[in-house]
């Protein structure tokens, strides 16, 4: 199953994980790592759990996303976005405000192709020299809706290395764990929360990511997320 508008429902189609028919992820999701290989590579793989088919992410001092491209057609970008996750092991030693401290065992991101003419001159350049570098689109703004072990519900914070991607903390602590946890989420005014200050519009996205990292840390931890969907 691609990627596509569904008219009738409002859909982008984006396929599920419980299409698969082994523990493969489907296609088009892709897992990307840090280039050269020096760091593993978050394990995803797709598991039955209660009855259902679901994403399972595991890390151990690695670093990887999963990633869906979409359409750049602009009708995503005010969507929502609904998604079902659950935490089974947190990651000890993570704080998402200092380098050595930047890893998350689960996130959901929305990646978006925001003009660089919205960027200042030292970030556009940086952004220009990292895409020639790099065989990935790299998305010149990235929201992140995070699980944090210690930030309270509703932070929003830069990441520790680029501005280019901000978080938004969603779940806290333990006190879920183990649970199933579902979130909708209003793109675009989270877009606006976290971006507002450099664009006065809502670029289109580009891509959505699952992933979660463990290399700054060096620790692990284990979590899954169901089904994402994205609606006009």
């Amino acid at each position: 199953m691609g990627f596509g508008l569904q008219a009738q429902t409002g859909l982008v189609a984006l396929t599920p994980f419980s299409s698969a028919i082994t523990e493969r992820v489907p296609a088009p999701w892709r897992s990307v790592g840090v280039p050269g290989g020096k760091i593993p590579l978050t394990a995803f793989a797709i598991v039955d759990l209660e009855g259902r088919k679901v994403l399972r992410i595991e890390t151990a001092r690695s670093y990887g996303n999963l990633v869906h491209a979409l359409p750049r057609t602009g009708v995503g970008a005010a969507g929502v976005l609904r998604w079902r996750w659950r935490l089974e092991k947190p990651l000890a030693g993570a704080d998402l405000r200092r380098r050595d401290g930047d890893d998350s065992p689960l996130k959901v991101c929305a990646l978006f192709d925001m003009p660089l003419d919205k960027l200042g001159l030292l970030e556009r350049n940086l952004l220009r020299l990292a895409r020639a570098a790099s065989a990935e689109d790299l998305p010149s703004a990235t929201l992140c809706y995070v699980w944090d072990e210690n930030l309270a519900p509703g932070t929003v914070l830069r990441n520790a290395y680029t501005s280019r991607v901000r978080f938004l903390v969603l779940d806290s602590g333990q006190q879920r764990l183990g649970q199933w946890v579902a979130h909708s989420r209003d793109l675009a005014a989270d877009f606006r929360l976290a971006f507002g200050e450099e664009s006065d519009t809502v670029p289109p996205l580009q891509a959505l990511l699952v992933g979660a990292d463990a290399d700054s840390t060096g620790g692990s931890s284990l979590a899954y997320v169901g089904d994402i969907t994205l609606s006009r």
